[in-house]
């Protein structure tokens, strides 16, 4: 995993599939931040195979970290999208957003999936947040953004 440098208010490195599918891992839109599908997807593995409550907080870990890029943390965020591949898995996926999120209370949605990018993955995660200024603090010349 790169840093994940912003450039142009987008953000990448985190994984092989943003540069071969052509995607950033977030883009910032004015005063909003989008994160792409994340998952347990770590430092060129998949971590906690098997353990969907570890798998969310990682898939979890790895879109926080990416917000941190543009100063941001959990208490921005104002929506979370989850897809599952299991119905059986919903409460503990469920355990583990409660757990990160509980003091900012997001919108959220939990779907479940035929399946993910590779089988091993049990959850896949988008994050949406917000503060008010951000684009402000974006406008900086390229290198010197946060």
């Amino acid at each position: 995993m790169t840093d994940g440098r912003i450039v142009r208010g987008r953000i990448t490195g985190f994984s092989p599939w943003e540069e071969e599918f052509g995607y950033s891992r977030a883009v910032a839109a004015g005063d909003h931040v989008h994160v792409a599908g994340s998952t347990a997807w770590v430092d060129g593995r998949i971590e906690h195979e098997g353990d969907p409550y570890r798998q969310t907080l990682a898939a979890f870990g790895v879109g926080l970290r990416a917000l941190a890029a543009y100063g941001l943390t959990a208490d921005d965020v104002v929506r979370t999208r989850m897809y599952i591949t299991h119905a059986r898995d919903a409460e503990e996926v469920g355990r583990a957003h409660r757990e990160l999120f509980v003091a900012a209370r997001p919108v959220t949605t939990m779907v479940v999936v035929d399946g993910l990018i590779d089988s091993r993955m049990m959850v896949e995660v988008e994050i949406d947040a917000y503060r008010t200024g951000l684009a402000k603090t974006l406008e900086a010349p390229e290198g010197n953004q946060p």
